[in-house]
C-alpha cells in the first residue's frame, strides 16, 4: 500500500499548509471561473489535496487508509505500479466534473476535499467484498447495506441542499469506482453477484 500512503502523506501535507496559507487554499480550490476563464485546469485535481478543516481531512484519510490498502494491489496488477494513483486521480476528476459544468460561470461556487475520490475507493472495495463489515462510528454494517444507505442519503441530501457538502461528487465518485473497476477487470462483476447470493455477515 505504498501508493496509498504516498497519497495520504501528500494530501495531509498540502492540506496542513493550506490551513495556514489562504493564498495556497485559494489557488487550489475548485473555483470554476478560474478554470473556464484562466485555464487553470490543475484545480480539477488540486482541490482534492485541500480540506475544510482537520476533521474533514482526518475522516477522508482514515477511510482512504483502510480501503485503499484493500484495493491498491488489484490496480497495480492490472495497470502497473501507479495503477492505484491513476484510479484515484480519475476519481478526483470524474467526481467533480458534473459540479464544474453545473457551476461553470458561478463565481460564488467553491469545492474542496478528496471525498469524491475516497468514495470511488470505498465503492470499489464494496464491489470486491460486498459482505465485509464497515463500522459506521461504532455500528457494524455489511458493506453492501452501507452502500445502499450511502447512495440513498446522498441523493436525498443533494436534492435538499441544506449543507455545504458536495453530495453530487460522492455519488459520481462511487459510480466511477464501480464502473472503472468493472471495466478494468470484468470478472469482478461475476464475483460480486456470487457473493451477494451467499451472505456471510461479520467477515
Amino acid at each position: 500500500m505504498v501508493v496509498t500512503l504516498c497519497i495520504i502523506a501528500l494530501t495531509c501535507v498540502v492540506s496542513y499548509l493550506a490551513f495556514n496559507d489562504r493564498r495556497l487554499l485559494e489557488r487550489l480550490i475548485l473555483w470554476p471561473p478560474a478554470i473556464s476563464r484562466r485555464g487553470q485546469y490543475d484545480r480539477l485535481l488540486g482541490y482534492g489535496l485541500i480540506h475544510a478543516d482537520g476533521s474533514h481531512l482526518l475522516f477522508n484519510m482514515i477511510t482512504l487508509y483502510f480501503f485503499g490498502a484493500a484495493t491498491e494491489r488489484l490496480y497495480e496488477q492490472h495497470l502497473g505500479v501507479l495503477g492505484f494513483a491513476l484510479f484515484y486521480a480519475g476519481g478526483l476528476l470524474v467526481s467533480v466534473l458534473p459540479s464544474y459544468f453545473q457551476h461553470k460561470d458561478d463565481p460564488n461556487y467553491r469545492s474542496l476535499g478528496a471525498s469524491g475520490a475516497v468514495s470511488a475507493v470505498l465503492f470499489a472495495f464494496i464491489l470486491l467484498q460486498p459482505w465485509a463489515t464497515i463500522y459506521v462510528y461504532v455500528l457494524p454494517v455489511p458493506a453492501i447495506i452501507y452502500a445502499v444507505l450511502y447512495v440513498v442519503w446522498s441523493i436525498y441530501a443533494d436534492r435538499r441542499r441544506a449543507d455545504n457538502v458536495n453530495h453530487s461528487a460522492h455519488l459520481w465518485g462511487a459510480a466511477y469506482g464501480v464502473a472503472f473497476t468493472a471495466v478494468m477487470e470484468p470478472r469482478v462483476l461475476g464475483l460480486f453477484l456470487s457473493q451477494l447470493a451467499s451472505p456471510h455477515f461479520g467477515r
